[in-house]
């Protein structure tokens, strides 16, 4: 299968975000939509063939499309953001990957994709203020005919499950490593993988998007990206302070498909 990857542009009205644990900030939103420019070229350039859903200009949190489908397999859930202003990017996610796979939809609860992480064919799912756990019961529901284990994971001090860890593959050495903020999120909720705490200096560095043999991760978190280039790992970084400020993770920009 070629690999996919889906964004959205940045919406002009991106200062009337969401916001939980970030103070709002005044916004640059050309310098917002020249980062965003950045990282598609970045995720381009990684492999991917990018396909852009419809832009949504009056939808603030239209470029985290990662909270609206999760991919498991061959097909894409359709979630039920927690947000209620963001209920309605669904409907734009969706006509955007029909054409791509087969789509089912959550018929109860909320779940942010931001919450799901897959490792093989286990999803862990945070309990976070944005997913309830009738959403977890709803995706369950959903992706367990398909072949696929569902867990719940506890979060605390972090917006979404993949702020606080995300599975970076297998290093050099074939150890599947995972990155993972200890402070945020307990690492043996994840068996089987072998556990690389961010720097404590750098807590938000445990998000990293993976395409094929590379990482893409925030600029700005030194001591983490030496530790994954030791380890093997190609990594890119990318400048997303200003979509930062919309407590922007890089794997909030993109729905792939690996």
């Amino acid at each position: 299968m070629t690999r996919l990857a889906f964004t959205r542009a940045v919406s002009p009205r991106l200062a009337e975000c969401q916001l939980t644990h970030l103070a709002r900030q005044p916004f640059d939103v050309p310098r917002a939509i020249a980062e965003h420019a950045a990282y598609e070229a970045a995720v381009a350039a990684a492999g991917a063939t990018l396909i852009r859903l419809a832009a949504l200009d009056d939808h603030p949190d239209g470029v985290f499309v990662e909270d609206t489908a999760v991919i498991a397999g061959d097909h894409a859930i359709i979630t039920r953001p927690g947000a209620a202003a963001r209920a309605g990017e669904t409907v734009s996610t969706a006509a955007g990957l029909a054409p791509h796979m087969p789509l089912l939809t959550m018929a109860a609860g909320h779940l942010d994709g931001g919450d799901v992480l897959r490792i093989g064919r286990h999803f862990t799912i945070g309990t976070s203020s944005r997913t309830t756990r009738e959403g977890i019961a709803a995706f369950a529901a959903l992706v367990v005919p398909l072949g696929f284990t569902v867990g719940p994971a506890a979060l605390t001090g972090a917006l979404h499950l993949k702020t606080a860890v995300t599975f970076a593959g297998h290093d050099a050495a074939g150890d599947p490593l995972l990155l993972h903020n200890p402070a945020w999120v307990d690492a043996a909720l994840f068996p089987g993988t072998l556990p690389l705490a961010v720097d404590p200096a750098e807590p938000f560095a445990a998000n990293v998007v993976r395409i094929g043999g590379t990482l893409i991760m925030a600029a700005g978190t030194p001591r983490t990206r030496d530790a994954l280039m030791a380890r093997g790992f190609v990594v890119v970084e990318v400048d997303v302070r200003e979509l930062q400020k919309a407590e922007c993770g890089v794997t909030c920009m993109s729905i792939v498909v690996d």
